[in-house]
């Protein structure tokens, strides 16, 4: 074992808050989740925290462990659910309205479902065209809004008996918001929000919220906020863990497995034609043009990073990349993604990839949320602050310090949140280097 990296990490005692703006058909799909894996009646398939095995020291060592038996994580019955919403459903009821479970199973859970009740919500109807509800919070201006997040983080905290918290945005996609001079620092933040500017998104504003109460905070949305200069600032000043953005879950999963294997095998690529269908609420939002576009910039910036034009002009230098979400109502949680890949190899000659995703939006992303508001807890307890690259795996985006480029290969984007995890419990980081002498395998260094 490497005893020069010893991390103390305070272990997780007392209750854990895990707070989503949003309490839709993601949110609700965690909380009944948990509540039913608590129960017995269910395995949390999906998740790396709760089923994940890592492996320790050498291959000839044959050592394994779960995650969660590996690093001091909060169990999932010192989790406590709480959020915030445009509409004043609770738990059960809109865990029934967006029909992603089965009404056998929301029976089940109704007792610990029902319990759960929203908060008013921060909602601007400028970033959020396709949506209207009446259980907001109302204010002279935006710091009034944030600090009445702030309140409402304190007495969660205080109502519910919890020693800590995390926040996960599990809400809808915003108007593309690009940084202005307001997101520049902390400082000319809160002038703006002061002034009402109105260029600062609700989902900012929890943002800020958060840090300011040092709750680390996570961006399940392509949502501009913790890219935001002013918001990096904040969570080192606050010293609060910040990571984003935008969950990666059905078709751009899928991207950061085919592309890195087509380049590392280097298969030029023509074109790639990516459309997808859902109904549930986050497909109504993105018939907006404006909140499409925030989803455009996380869907297609990933096969720019890892197919590097300037790296590799002849394979990928002119490539037709097209992405398009339709809101089809019948469909309703269960989106479907269909992807045409124009490909070419040996002389130049041409195939193609067809790939047909029949996925449940919720379904996925429930265990991402899980794991990183625990591995956000874990990082907060570990003493980290600032941007956790180690948890890029979930991201459709991940954010990075400038002027790093995001990586986007799945498999490398697990080697460096598991080296993360051997790091924090002292074993020795692995490479896979693999060295051989005189034919006897001396396992990675």
């Amino acid at each position: 074992m490497n005893t020069k990296n010893k991390i103390n990490i305070q272990n997780p005692k007392g209750k854990l808050a895990i707070l989503t703006p949003g309490m839709g058909a993601v949110a609700t799909t965690l909380y009944a989740g948990v509540e039913a894996v608590k129960k017995g009646i269910a395995l949390p398939i999906g998740s790396y925290t709760q089923m994940g095995k890592i492996r320790l020291g050498k291959r000839t060592e044959n050592r394994h462990s779960l995650v969660k038996d590996l690093v001091p994580l909060a169990a999932l019955d010192q989790i406590v659910f709480g959020g915030w919403d445009l509409f004043p459903e609770n738990a059960y009821e809109a865990a029934s309205h967006a029909k992603v479970l089965e009404k056998e199973l929301l029976e089940t859970l109704k007792e610990p479902l029902s319990k759960i009740k929203p908060m008013k919500a921060v909602f601007d109807n400028n970033f959020v065209k396709r949506l209207e509800g009446t259980h907001k919070k109302t204010g002279k201006n935006k710091m009034e809004l944030a600090d009445q997040l702030r309140q409402d983080i304190r007495d969660f905290l205080k109502n519910n008996g919890c020693d800590r918290a995390v926040m996960v945005w599990c809400a809808s996609t915003e108007v593309y918001t690009p940084p202005t001079e307001v997101h520049a620092t902390v400082k000319s933040f809160e002038e703006g929000l002061r002034n009402n500017d109105e260029s600062i998104s609700p989902s900012q504003i929890y943002t800020y919220a958060a840090l300011k109460e040092r709750v680390p905070y996570a961006n399940g949305s392509p949502n501009v906020s913790v890219e935001m200069p002013c918001m990096q600032e904040l969570s080192i000043e606050m010293s609060t863990p910040i990571c984003g953005s935008d969950f990666k879950t059905g078709q751009t999963l899928l991207k950061t497995v085919i592309a890195p294997g087509l380049r590392n095998r280097q298969l030029g690529v023509a074109g790639w034609y990516s459309t997808n269908i859902l109904g549930n609420r986050d497909g109504e939002v993105l018939d907006d043009p404006g909140s499409f576009k925030s989803k455009e910039v996380t869907k297609t910036g990933v096969l720019s990073d890892i197919f590097n034009k300037e790296l590799y002009p002849e394979l990928y230098g002119n490539i037709s990349h097209v992405v398009r979400i339709n809101y089809y109502p019948p469909r309703g949680d269960n989106k479907e993604g269909w992807d045409n890949i124009d490909i070419f190899g040996w002389l130049g000659y041409p195939m193609q990839i067809k790939v047909n995703f029949l996925c449940r939006d919720s379904i996925l992303a429930a265990p991402l949320v899980l794991d990183l508001a625990l591995f956000m807890d874990l990082a907060s307890r570990a003493g980290m602050k600032g941007i956790q690259e180690w948890l890029s795996f979930y991201f459709k985006m991940p954010v990075t310090k400038a002027p790093l480029k995001p990586e986007h290969d799945l498999s490398v984007q697990l080697l460096k949140l598991e080296n993360t995890l051997r790091f924090f419990t002292n074993e020795e980081l692995i490479n896979h280097l693999g060295l051989t002498y005189y034919g006897v395998d001396e396992g990675e260094e």
